[in-house]
């Protein structure tokens, strides 16, 4: 089974006012935090709301939050709510103009599998989905925290000579002491701390 976009933003929303019930979201918010298109979520709110999952508030301080407890909305009403496409061409309600049919041995068994599809999902309510606000100390999306990454342990494959190390001030003519510039690290020359190499 496969859900269609809109579906999925519908599910993906809901979680995120199942995560904070008590307060109401803009449209902008919840785009911008999933990377969605905020005029393709405007319409999904807009079903949602005709479905009487969400109430809207229009003006200043105005927003969507949800329309009943999180524990009261089950995905598969919201799936079937979403779903107008019939699964396959026999399903849709004026039969379709299936060749197969009434020999056809496919359709029970599709039938019974989208049924076991969304027998799993009207047990599952919006509060066991229930998607949490971010911390504001959280990395941004896309950028890894700096404990998932592996620790990397390099070392130079160019050797810093004493030569290197005096340079020419700048003018003076006469040699200056620096420290010598860290080098970069060749590719072959990095080793993953716990890893291969």
């Amino acid at each position: 089974m496969r859900l269609t976009s809109f579906t999925d933003f519908a599910l993906r929303a809901l979680m995120r006012l199942a995560g904070e019930p008590a307060r109401s979201f803009a449209t902008s918010e919840i785009a911008a935090e999933f990377g969605i298109s905020r005029n393709h979520l405007a319409k999904v709110v807009r079903d949602l709301a005709d479905g009487g999952f969400i109430s809207t508030q229009r003006g200043v301080g105005g927003g969507f939050s949800l329309a009943r407890p999180p524990q009261s909305i089950t995905l598969g009403e919201v799936v079937r709510a979403l779903e107008g496409e019939a699964l396959v061409e026999c399903f849709r309600e004026d039969g379709g103009c299936c060749s197969l049919l009434p020999r056809c041995r496919l359709k029970g068994k599709l039938a019974a599998a989208r049924e076991a599809f969304m027998r799993e999902l009207d047990g599952t309510t919006l509060a066991e989905c229930a998607y949490p606000a971010r911390s504001k100390a959280s990395p941004a999306r896309g950028a890894a925290s700096r404990s998932n990454l592996p620790m990397v342990k390099w070392r130079s494959t160019r050797r810093s000579s004493p030569k290197a190390s005096a340079s020419r001030c700048r003018g003076s003519g006469k040699a200056c002491a620096r420290a010598p510039s860290p080098a970069f690290p060749s590719v072959a020359s990095m080793r993953i701390r716990g890893g291969i190499g």
